[in-house]
């Protein structure tokens, strides 16, 4: 991808994808999630999906699946699939609710949650390496900016529920 900002070009039936935003907002994450992934692939045998389903049940546990789902923005796939690797590792934890049997918590296990402290500051590292190449006026406006476009794009995305 054409690292020059750009608007993307239509000629007809024609659409340059590295002008269209959509394409480079999501090539770009793709990037971005590979240089995270390099603080936790090898060490710890760990996929993208996996490292973002650990991430949310560092953050808040016990979570149901559901409740993965919505806060990483995957699937029920991917989740589901991240959440068999990570109890096949033995680093989540799965319980049937004795109230509900159709739902379930997740935890992070011990060996779970020792992998997570030890990812969270290679992660940090990282980020900050990333964002080292904008100023701090740079990076407001990019937080500002990236919220604006989310909110936007999850309004769109109400309107077609």
């Amino acid at each position: 991808m054409a690292e020059k900002p750009g608007k993307a070009r239509m000629d007809g039936d024609r659409l340059e994808l590295d002008g269209f935003m959509p394409y480079r907002l999501s090539v770009m994450q793709q990037e971005v999630s590979r240089a995270i992934a390099a603080a936790y692939a090898r060490k710890h045998d760990l996929m993208r999906h996996d490292w973002r389903v650990m991430a949310a049940l560092g953050d808040d546990q016990p979570l149901s699946a559901n409740e993965v789902c919505q806060r990483t923005n995957m699937d029920k796939v991917q989740v589901s699939r991240a959440i068999a690797r990570l109890k096949q590792k033995g680093l989540v934890n799965q319980h049937r609710d004795t109230q509900d049997r159709r739902r379930s918590s997740l935890r992070l296990t011990g060996r779970g949650e020792a992998i997570y402290r030890d990812i969270v500051p290679a992660a940090r590292a990282r980020e900050a390496e990333l964002l080292s190449a904008l100023s701090a006026a740079e990076l407001k406006q990019l937080d500002r900016l990236i919220g604006k476009l989310y909110r936007r794009a999850r309004d769109l995305n109400m309107g077609r529920e």
